[in-house]
């Protein structure tokens, strides 16, 4: 046979072959077109649903991997139940004698639970990165209501009203800090080593800061935005040799206000300070009187025990211990629930700023990790001021204690901040997705 000859069969053949293959693969594509018509009512159903479920797992906040992480919700709601029953308890006495309603505290703190609460919510939904654009207006935001705050008449100049609501500036600056300090951080992330990135700034806005609050005077605000500065520096990078530099600058900066008397109003604060006990009679009427809060309180921790005498049960609060409601609410706890009751208390404390430092290290931008840090540090720093002063290692200065203390400011912008944490948590959550 001849070779083209051959290759001509050879190509009829390919050609009759693929002709079969065609009409084999058209013949299966017909039948395949035919049952999804047929199922294309059930398909169109079931894609109806999984869009329904899709919207239902975006509106649902509480869920682990796309929603607010729950355990650092629940930690916020106990402390709050907690600190609400304990506040009430040691405020009931003092309401009635001095305002002849037992209940006046604990429904005006449900008040301002109930909007914190509200922004709590919200916050958990909001976009944090928006913060960015607001950072720096924040914190001339804060210097303007620390002016507003000195035009009260008075001695001391530390909140304004509002109608029936009293507000405190200062809370609203421990807020602007962190929130500046953590938009400056994440903006210059990699020049944070130098003094001129670092230092100058914060120096700036805390001194600035520091100042207005030196007018009130506030010296517990100025304490806890100085640590709160500090800190932020630091996780943002600031060198420590720069930390011991600023450490001598103001130790030199505090000996001359000491010197000049600029410090005066502190240094009455200071009078006692660590003496609580040694004053138990009133040979000395000066030492009596500027010790008696303090003593009061130490009498209440002393006498809870290990178990305490029982929630309702404090004798200290019955006018022996004044303002039991703020400052010194947690002798109270003390007395009632004793050490262990406290011990509880303060272990839950830590799981909560635990907790919300680890979320926030989760977070995927330097931004959030930064803010997040911050706020959680807030919290753990005010407790451990808090418990110093009630026993007496620090002076009485006057520091809250977060969720227990009597205070519509105070409360408010804890809550709010928390729900900041959350917006975090969600966010950080969904980018593990």
């Amino acid at each position: 046979m001849l070779p083209f000859v051959q290759v001509m069969r050879e190509a009829d053949y390919n050609k009759l072959y693929d002709e079969k293959l065609n009409n084999s693969r058209q013949r299966q594509e017909r039948r395949e077109a035919r049952r999804d018509r047929r199922n294309a009512p059930d398909r169109t159903r079931m894609s109806s649903d999984e869009r329904r479920g899709t919207k239902k797992r975006k509106l649902r906040f509480i869920e682990r991997g796309m929603g607010i992480d729950l355990p650092f919700l629940l930690l916020v709601l106990v402390l709050l139940v907690i600190g609400m029953v304990m506040m009430f308890s040691a405020s009931f006495p003092v309401a009635y004698y001095n305002l002849g309603d037992s209940y006046y505290y604990i429904k005006r703190q449900a008040i301002f639970a109930a909007i914190g609460l509200a922004l709590m919510i919200l916050l958990s939904f909001f976009n944090y990165n928006k913060l960015h654009k607001i950072a720096a207006l924040a914190v001339g935001f804060s210097w303007v209501l620390l002016v507003v705050v000195l035009l009260v008449p008075g001695d001391v100049h530390r909140w304004f009203a509002i109608g029936n609501f009293n507000v405190q500036p200062s809370e609203i600056a421990k807020f602007s800090i962190i929130l500046f300090l953590a938009h400056w951080g994440s903006l210059y992330n990699k020049k944070m080593q130098y003094a001129k990135y670092s230092v100058l700034p914060g120096l700036v806005v805390f001194g600035i800061t520091a100042g207005l609050l030196l007018l009130e005077p506030h010296f517990s605000g100025i304490v806890i935005i100085g640590i709160l500065t500090v800190l932020m520096l630091y996780v943002g990078g600031m060198k420590v040799k720069y930390l011991a530099i600023g450490a001598i600058a103001l130790g030199v900066i505090i000996l001359i206000m000491a010197v000049t008397g600029v410090l005066s109003y502190a240094m009455e604060r200071m009078d006692g300070w660590g003496q609580a006990l040694n004053y138990t009679s009133a040979s000395d009427p000066k030492m009596w009187n500027a010790t008696w809060q303090t003593r009061n309180s130490l009498y209440a921790i002393g006498s809870g025990g290990l178990f305490g005498l029982g929630l309702g049960n404090s004798r200290q609060k019955f006018l022996y211990l004044p303002e039991p409601q703020n400052d010194f609410v947690f002798a109270i706890v003390c007395e009632e629930i004793g050490y262990i009751g406290a011990l509880i208390i303060l272990l839950i404390f830590a799981l909560l700023v635990w907790r919300g430092i680890t979320l926030s290290l989760r977070s995927k931008d330097r931004f959030g990790k930064l803010l997040g840090i911050g706020l959680s540090a807030q919290i753990g720093i005010q407790v451990v001021l808090n418990i110093l002063v009630i026993t007496d290692w620090l002076p009485n200065t006057g520091i809250s204690l977060p969720f227990f203390s009597y205070g519509g400011s105070s409360l408010i912008m804890l809550l709010a901040q928390m729900g900041l944490i959350l917006s975090i948590s969600r966010t950080a959550n969904i980018e593990r997705q």
